[in-house]
């Protein structure tokens, strides 16, 4: 062998390794904004059926409440802002607000004895307990993906192949400041 042939055959491996890098990064990058989507779909599965308890929430409850009508419709109005949200970001900021409001809704619920003692209501209410908890364990599963998919694409040398494929730091699912307010039973 020549030492043509040498050069040639090691630029034939540096290439083919410089390759099979690139791809790795790629894929790297792809799963990571995947499992991103994956953990939001998940979430969202949640919130649609949390939206979808809430109408039945407000029946049983206007049975009972009927002078609480603008919570009532307010809750309402967030579900549907839940259902038609557009991005990541407002299905957020619209869970966070029909969360709050529900939770508003069992604490006014406190005040009514009979409602507290009705089936529907208990059932009701045990169901979108268990699923609050549900989203909280798939928003700290999502805010995990989020955070591994931010660290993947400011990692060198990921961060040139992310900033040519145009990825973009993602927002961590936050609670909102009025979800952490409580300002009590509110008659």
């Amino acid at each position: 062998m020549t030492g043509q042939t040498i050069a040639l055959i090691v630029g034939i491996l540096l290439i083919i390794i410089a390759l099979g890098f690139i791809i790795g990064i790629y894929n790297k990058l792809v799963m990571l904004k995947n499992n991103i989507e994956k953990a939001f779909k998940n979430i969202d599965v949640i919130l649609m059926q949390r939206a979808e308890e809430i109408p039945e929430l407000v029946k049983i409850t206007s049975k009972y409440v009927a002078h609480e009508t603008m919570m009532l419709t307010r809750l309402t109005e967030l579900r549907t802002a839940v259902l038609n949200s557009g991005t990541i970001d407002e299905k957020i900021a619209a869970s966070g607000q029909l969360g709050r409001a529900t939770k508003e809704l069992f604490a006014v619920s406190e005040n009514y004895p009979a409602l507290l003692s009705n089936n529907n209501f208990l059932e009701l209410q045990k169901r979108v307990s268990v699923m609050e908890d549900k989203i909280a364990d798939r928003r700290e599963y999502y805010n995990d993906s989020v955070n591994l998919y931010n660290i993947g694409i400011e990692e060198f040398p990921n961060v040139i192949l992310a900033g040519l494929l145009g990825y973009k730091q993602r927002n961590l699912f936050t609670v909102l400041p009025e979800e952490k307010e409580y300002h009590g039973v509110q008659l």
